[in-house]
């Protein structure tokens, strides 16, 4: 028998709400199965193309509203505390869970201290290859039932909350970590509703404590390597780029259940017609950009195709008896959103895992001086002394561009070519070193509001709406993030 799966709605702990003391409104079962079933992709067009020109028309300002504001203090620049050895508890050992679990062994200062699944034997397993492989004591474990996290984060051995969870209990999990004074790393998205994102923002604020989406491909090689050049001015001036996720999951993933039990991750596309999922490509182009750090997302545009690919893949290969049978699918097998910063440049976010395709993270940046484009990794700019219009491999040639996490870190443990194991690297060292993360929430909450707001603007015909401040106008501030060099300092003691 496949294991339970959370509801689409996870249960609320009244201390969860919002900052002002009042319960965000969260949507019925019934809300959930009607999100986006009125969007036509003719008129979605046509509107939004009309409107798209330079983005000047916002079609519904309440999107990007900022909550009631209290008297929280932004998170800008504010450093870790700095640790000898940093306590990490891990939410949600499945596949993704248990995959990053080994990567913390090697790391310098990582000690695993709690884990938690609604599987127990998901969870003993992962605790023996703490004791077996990580050469660690045993942690403490958490297996009784779907609130038991919260138990976890109440446990003052803990200095990091990873949560590795399906998307609907990243808001919960991460908003009680938080109030419970734990640093937080999330699995992509932070959170899948704007509301939700808000209240984590200000929790953060609240806390004094970090929560930010641990985006690995924001650490891939390629993408570090053109960050590096774009810092260096190699690009000029930057004027648009393009990023997401394409990549066929229909088999096995969401419909076997073997990565997704019950299949989780296909149900999304039953309740919500949005990009669900563009940060892997999005992200790291952002980044290059300053999203939230010179620059900031302030209108966005959605447009969808059709939702064909996943009744046409169960109705060829499924059996009559399978649970995807009783879905309706109502989210476009590709999403494509425009989105125009306050410089004036724009970002093209790609979603589709629902028809056959070769993997791509759809990445591209442009500038006065080239262009870099991903799958295949090819670069052209006249800085370099590029010329007759013809690409060049962004191969080995290019390595003495690489960033100082490839060059003195490497792959190590592997995870997706040794993103994974640096991302990790990088999360232990900032905070044992007590500097300021390279990505905040101010980011995470920027690049994940693309899910809600996506959503939004289809809902209204594909009409641009705000995306909001999460800075509250320190994005204006130009200040470092994953850019910055090597780190001098030896690692602090704990305050």
């Amino acid at each position: 028998m496949l294991p339970h799966v959370p509801p689409a709605v996870p249960p609320h702990d009244p201390q969860d709400g919002a900052a002002d003391g009042s319960r965000p409104t969260r949507p019925t079962r019934r809300d959930i199965l009607r999100t986006g079933a009125g969007a036509g992709v003719t008129a979605g067009l046509a509107a939004g193309l009309t409107g798209f020109a330079g983005l000047p028309a916002v079609a519904d300002e309440s999107t990007g509203r900022e909550p009631p504001r209290g008297r929280e203090k932004t998170m800008t620049d504010v450093p870790f505390e700095g640790f000898d050895t940093v306590r990490v508890a891990i939410i949600g050992l499945g596949n993704r869970g248990a995959g990053q679990l080994p990567l913390f062994f090697p790391i310098p200062g990582a000690r695993i201290t709690a884990l938690c699944d609604i599987r127990r034997e998901q969870t003993e397993r992962a605790a023996d290859r703490v004791e077996t492989e990580g050469g660690q004591p045993r942690p403490a474990t958490y297996s009784k039932g779907e609130d038991d996290y919260r138990n976890l984060v109440t446990r003052d051995d803990v200095d990091l909350v990873y949560i590795a969870t399906p998307w609907e209990w990243h808001y919960p999990m991460a908003k009680a970590a938080l109030r419970h004074g734990k640093h937080v790393a999330v699995e992509l998205p932070i959170a899948t509703r704007l509301d939700d994102i808000w209240d984590l923002v200000r929790a953060s604020e609240q806390t004094r404590k970090h929560c930010w989406l641990l985006e690995n491909c924001n650490y891939g090689r390629e993408e570090l390597r053109v960050l590096t050049m774009v810092k260096q001015g190699l690009f000029g001036d930057l004027l648009h780029g393009s990023g997401g996720y394409v990549h066929d999951l229909r088999n096995p993933y969401l419909f076997h259940g073997a990565y997704y039990p019950e299949g989780w991750r296909r149900k999304w596309h039953t309740r919500t017609n949005a990009s669900h999922y563009p940060m892997h490509g999005l992200a790291p182009v952002g980044a290059c950009m300053d999203v939230t750090r010179g620059d900031r997302f302030v209108r966005l545009v959605s447009v969808a195709s059709p939702a064909f690919g996943l009744a046409l893949y169960r109705k060829e290969h499924m059996p009559r008896d399978h649970p995807s049978w009783k879905d309706d699918y109502i989210s476009g097998d590709r999403n494509t959103c425009f989105i125009e910063t306050a410089k004036g440049r724009f970002l093209r976010a790609e979603h589709e895992v629902s028809t056959p395709h070769p993997y791509s993270r759809a990445n591209t940046l442009v500038g006065t001086r080239g262009v870099w484009s991903g799958d295949p990794q090819r670069i052209y700019l006249e800085t370099l002394g590029h010329a007759n219009h013809t690409w060049r491999d962004f191969n080995d040639d290019f390595k003495n561009y690489d960033h100082w996490l490839w060059t003195d870190v490497g792959p190590g443990g592997g995870g997706h070519g040794g993103m994974d194991y640096i991302s990790l690297w990088r999360t232990i060292q900032l905070m044992r070193l007590g500097l300021t993360p390279d990505i905040d929430v101010y980011d995470s909450a920027s690049w994940c509001s693309v899910v809600p707001l996506s959503e939004r603007s289809l809902k209204i015909g594909s009409r641009a709406v705000a995306v909001p401040d999460f800075t509250r106008g320190h994005w204006k501030k130009p200040r470092p993030g994953l850019s910055r060099g090597r780190p001098t300092q030896p690692a602090t003691a704990r305050s």
